[in-house]
């Protein structure tokens, strides 16, 4: 752990850090206090849905064009107005929910607008750790850093919630969401890193049009094996809440399947975040992916043999050993793949990519968990891992910096 308390030690590297986990406490607490607000108020879990996914859906189209934006304008001139418009947006979707004479059709504009606005913390600061820490190693254990901080977010929000629901006031949590993305959205903004980590210095080198990081068949294909994975995530996720169902009885008890694979990609993220490897990049996320596959085919094949929780409780900590280097892996991949003056564009679509692929997963899920039971839906997550793992593979002439001059490629775009 010394490599990560001397990043820690260091304020250039800490402050924007630790600015950032707050400004993204929201991006786990904003969906779920969304499902639970409007269900309470308008007592409708379609609509509750439907308003959450809109939302997914605007901050997955909204990403790469305010990544863009902070590549030419510089991140605070970017973030700063419209984590506040978000912030404002969110309020008056929290009140025109708790007043009943609002239209339900209302509800999910509101909800696209505010998450089309919703500040892109996460390839911003990705593009800090690749200000902030120029050397490769150190920058790789900032990469494992922030892996596991999303992960503490995903866990941590919804304990957040829990808490505050506890005080029975229906819209506090949206109340404290708000003033997490604002107030550290602000904190990080004032920052030295976030003010060095793109800006007009980089205009003369965004002249191509919006697409024009679409026109690398390398980046392409590192966002369609991030979506392919992601979508195996995604269906692992909503099928851990049917397989507790299954052998528990209930699918509250979600926590007890969740732990070890949350767990899991910590602890995974943080040794390999530590070592300092000679294969390269693209290599390692072969052999991240492919593992994390293989043991997802473990996983099924214990829920279709109804194992005992005490045999898939070390497979899933297993499994979750492998998550956090396949994101790691891949944000490396984007700086060697991409011009500096592309980063914050190029972290923004991974982002998208990811959360499209999620998504995608997440309903993909439900209709097989409802048709052929945890075992196929986990088995189908397998294969889309497998699928990632097979296109990293068929990636790794295309990825070898060598071969693949991104940066050029890209500027010469019209």
């Amino acid at each position: 752990m010394s490599g990560y308390f001397a990043l820690l030690r260091d304020p250039l590297v800490a402050r924007p850090f630790v600015a950032s986990v707050v400004a993204r406490v929201p991006i786990a607490t904003a969906p779920l206090g969304l499902v639970l607000l409007v269900r309470e108020l308008r007592d409708s879990y379609a609509l509750a849905g439907l308003v959450t996914g809109v939302f997914a859906v605007g901050l997955a189209i909204g990403s790469p064009v305010w990544g863009r934006a902070m590549d030419r304008r510089g991140q605070p001139r970017v973030l700063l107005p419209i984590a506040a418009l978000s912030g404002a947006l969110l309020l008056l979707l929290t009140g025109a929910t708790a007043w009943r004479a609002v239209p339900a059709a209302v509800l999910p504009v509101l909800a696209l607008v505010a998450g089309l606005f919703f500040p892109p913390l996460s390839p911003a600061m990705r593009a800090t750790w690749r200000v902030v820490v120029t050397d490769e190693r150190r920058r790789r254990r900032g990469y494992a850093l922030d892996a596991v901080a999303v992960e503490s977010i995903f866990v941590g929000g919804p304990l957040l919630l829990s808490a505050l629901l506890l005080l029975h006031v229906p819209v506090l949590p949206l109340l404290v969401t708000v003033l997490l993305l604002v107030g550290g959205t602000v904190a990080y903004a004032r920052t030295p890193g976030a003010r060095r980590g793109s800006g007009p210095a980089a205009r003369a080198g965004t002249a191509g049009g919006a697409s024009a990081l679409l026109h690398s068949p390398a980046f392409v294909l590192l966002l369609v094996v991030m979506a392919a994975m992601s979508i195996g995530f995604g269906i692992v996720d909503v099928s851990l809440a049917g397989l507790a169902e299954h052998l528990i009885g209930s699918a509250n008890d979600l926590g007890v399947m969740f732990a070890p694979i949350a767990g899991g990609s910590a602890v995974g993220g943080l040794v390999y975040g530590s070592r300092d490897w000679r294969a390269p990049d693209r290599r390692r996320l072969l052999v991240t992916l492919t593992a994390f596959g293989l043991l997802l085919v473990v996983v099924a094949l214990l829920a279709g043999a109804d194992a005992p929780l005490l045999a898939l409780v070390p497979v899933l900590f297993l499994t979750g050993l492998t998550i956090s280097p396949n994101l790691i892996a891949a944000q490396s991949l984007v700086d060697q793949l991409t011009p500096a003056h592309r980063l914050g564009e190029a972290q923004a679509w991974l982002s998208t990519a990811i959360t499209a692929g999620s998504a995608v997963g997440n309903a993909v899920a439900g209709g097989v968990l409802d048709v052929a039971g945890p075992r196929a839906a986990l088995s189908l997550a397998a294969a889309a891992v497998l699928v990632a793992a097979l296109g990293t593979l068929v990636a790794q002439r295309t990825w070898n910096p060598a071969r693949a001059v991104v940066g050029e490629v890209v500027d010469r775009v019209p």
